[in-house]
């Protein structure tokens, strides 16, 4: 079990990490969402010991390891901007680990090429690093981190520089090969339809906080702040402030949006209701949708899906569509809010309630 307990990480005037608390079990797969300079890789390399904390302490199965060197610690790391060994083979480079701890040869050689045909690395065994594509580089990188079988695996978005089927193909293989070794796997990324795929449990980070921490599609379909919930979006969440007031959410008096019933209790007052690309539609999902007249701004189409960008009353939103929708700009539109799946946050920014159901990543 790795504990974090009350660190920070201050450098110079700036603070890199607040104080956080986070406690990881063994075997578990472990998402770290937020945008670039969230602080994923400050807390990465706290955790591995590459950095001290400024306060607080690291724990490992229950022993404090705060000071201990990260070559005396159980850990592997990877990072989008891969590290290799330039003189050694791709096979030198896979064993290394294991010829550092004194493996026996048949184990190398049986390990090396196991995580070599996972990582598609076989015909490349006998090249060196910089006769190899950035990819491949990668790979080779991965597959060391595979070998080593490390207590404690960090991955900072490994998976960027590679081929987008490879891409899909390790992102389901990944967790299944750390988790059976029983290896506590820590995987960094901003993007969160990967930490979708992933699994797992997640920790949602935003300027060196962690503002959630709990099984990924908990947190994605029941964020308990504004912060979360942008975090986990993409396209960004679309959002409007209203007042809810009886059984409807107004603006200027007028309602926009009716009251869903898992929402029917809450007190009202000014609110921001928040919602998902996906859950704006072009046409009726269900039929408790709302509608809501827009203007079309641009659509932009992304191979099977498009992105329709709208302004609704002064409030611009992102609609994600299946299929391609080339619709002028200017173009009057009636849009559809499903509004099961609704999110209401106080003017603190707490959530005051969740979508009412969901049955699927894509669906939540």
């Amino acid at each position: 079990m790795l504990e974090l307990k009350n660190i920070t990480k201050v450098v110079g005037a700036d603070t890199h990490i607040h104080p956080t608390n986070l406690v990881l079990e063994r075997g578990s797969l472990n998402v770290l969402l937020g945008p670039t300079l969230s602080g994923k890789t400050s807390l990465m390399r706290l955790m591995a010991g590459l950095d001290k904390p400024t306060t607080g302490s690291v724990h490992f199965d229950g022993k404090d390891v705060t000071g201990m060197r990260v070559q005396d610690r159980s850990v592997a790391m990877v990072y989008q901007q891969f590290i290799n060994y330039p003189a050694m083979t791709v096979y030198e480079n896979i064993a290394s680990p294991m010829r550092i701890s004194g493996k026996d040869k048949a184990t190398i050689d049986r390990e090396v090429r196991k995580a070599a045909e996972l990582m598609k690395l076989t015909p490349f065994l006998e090249r060196t690093p910089l006769n190899l594509s950035g990819g491949q580089q990668q790979r080779t990188a991965l597959a060391r981190a595979i070998v080593k079988n490390a207590s404690l695996v960090l991955l900072d978005e490994p998976l960027a520089n590679l081929d987008y089927k490879l891409r899909e193909e390790l992102r389901e293989e990944l967790p299944k090969l750390f988790a059976a070794s029983g290896s506590i796997f820590v995987y960094a990324t901003t993007e969160p339809g990967e930490a979708l795929l992933l699994g797992g449990s997640t920790a949602a980070l935003n300027q060196g906080r962690i503002s959630q921490f709990g099984t990924t599609i908990d947190i994605y379909r029941r964020p308990t702040d504004l912060v979360t919930a942008r975090t986990f979006a993409d396209p960004p969440l679309n959002t409007i402030d209203l007042i809810k007031s009886g059984a409807g959410f107004q603006r200027d008096g007028v309602t926009v949006l009716p009251v869903p019933a898992h929402l029917a209790s809450m007190a009202d007052g000014p609110c921001t209701v928040a919602f998902h690309p996906h859950h704006l539609s072009l046409t009726r999902p269900h039929e408790t949708s709302a509608t809501l007249p827009a203007k079309i701004i641009i659509a932009e189409i992304a191979g099977s899906e498009s992105f329709i960008h709208v302004d609704s009353a002064g409030s611009r939103w992102v609609m994600l569509e299946h299929g391609i929708h080339d619709i002028e700009p200017d173009t009057a539109v009636e849009l559809f809010v499903d509004t099961r799946h609704l999110m209401v946050f106080g003017s603190d920014g707490r959530a005051i309630g969740g979508s009412a159901d969901g049955h699927s990543a894509r669906g939540a």
